[in-house]
């Protein structure tokens, strides 16, 4: 299914078209379905002025009454008291997964790469999840663009700036305007490039990974591209990505980079290529526009993944869950 179905034609019409729907279950962690028109977070008359309303990462939720507030908010805070410290002079990843949207796909990539991404950069105690029901569980706190930006302050403040890394995963569907999250008939909101740039500035984080799962999420290239910076996305800023439907394990990109190519004992930047080419042989097959995955490794970063990866198993890992693509 093309990733930006739900979001790319809706917000080029101000964010006003109808969504995907799901069938009800008695399944007390089946996630809430997506019923209602996605609606219009901008503001002014303009394009340019309600483009740069959307450059602000509006969000908006409603009717969550007060005992979920209170027990998403205490998800939260018990989850990220429990992200340890970091060990002066060893430099350390901090892993920071996300699903975007309530579909269960996005809950169940977000989950299975914190497994993946904890194991090879090390970061046992420092990995923590935002997704919400998957189908089989809710344990964590749910994902948000309120609670992404508070872990990404908080693990700022855990970490050296000059000396960790933050390993960043964001699964969702996506706009040429950047992230887009959606929880049910209840929770909008859209994450541009300026404001996560300004969120890992804010935090003072200097090395990161950045891997970006959704429609058009080249766009955030440009704009967090620095030294220090490795980004992969799963498409162009002009292209949609594949394998979003809500009974899957995997999108695409998830799939071949998550699934498979990172848990190969093999750098970033060949995983990266692995990735891409399982993508363009599955589209190919599939007879779908090509979403292009692209990657990003600024000059210093290629000096310190190195040794940030130098301890990663030596044994691959078996991929799990159903294939998003199969012949």
């Amino acid at each position: 299914m093309n990733r930006g179905r739900i979001i790319a034609g809706a917000l080029a019409a101000l964010l006003a078209g109808p969504a995907l729907s799901q069938s009800a279950a008695p399944n007390p962690f089946q996630p809430p379905p997506h019923t209602l028109p996605y609606p219009d977070l901008g503001s002014g008359k303009s394009r340019a002025e309600r483009r740069k309303s959307y450059e602000l990462g509006p969000e908006h939720q409603r009717g969550f009454n007060a005992a979920h507030i209170r027990e998403q908010q205490r998800r939260l805070d018990t989850a990220l008291d429990a992200l340890m410290p970091q060990t002066p002079g060893i430099p350390e990843a901090y892993v920071l997964t996300i699903a975007l949207d309530s579909d269960p796909v996005f809950a169940r990539e977000a989950r299975e790469a914190a497994r993946v991404l904890r194991a090879r950069y090390g970061a046992e105690g420092r990995t923590l999840t935002l997704a919400g029901p998957d189908g089989t569980r809710d344990d964590a706190p749910h994902g948000s663009i309120t609670a992404l930006l508070l872990a990404i302050s908080h693990v700022g403040s855990l970490m050296k700036g000059a000396e960790d890394v933050l390993v960043l995963y964001t699964t969702s569907h996506g706009a040429d305007i950047g992230l887009a999250y959606l929880y049910g008939d209840t929770s909008y909101g859209v994450l541009s490039p300026a404001r996560l740039k300004a969120a890992l500035e804010e935090a003072g984080i200097q090395r990161r990974v950045l891997i970006l799962s959704a429609c058009y999420s080249g766009v955030f290239v440009p704009v967090l591209a620095t030294p220090d910076t490795a980004i992969l996305t799963a498409a162009a800023s002009t292209r949609t990505s594949f394998g979003c439907v809500a009974e899957n394990d995997w999108t695409f990109f998830g799939d071949a980079l998550i699934n498979r190519a990172l848990r190969q004992p093999v750098a970033l930047d060949e995983a990266a290529r692995m990735a891409g080419r399982s993508v363009a042989e599955w589209e190919a097959n599939a007879r779908y526009l090509a979403s292009l995955p692209q990657v990003s490794i600024g000059a210093s970063a290629k000096t310190w993944l190195p040794r940030l990866e130098a301890d990663m198993p030596r044994q691959a890992s078996v991929p799990v869950g159903r294939p998003a693509f199969a012949e």
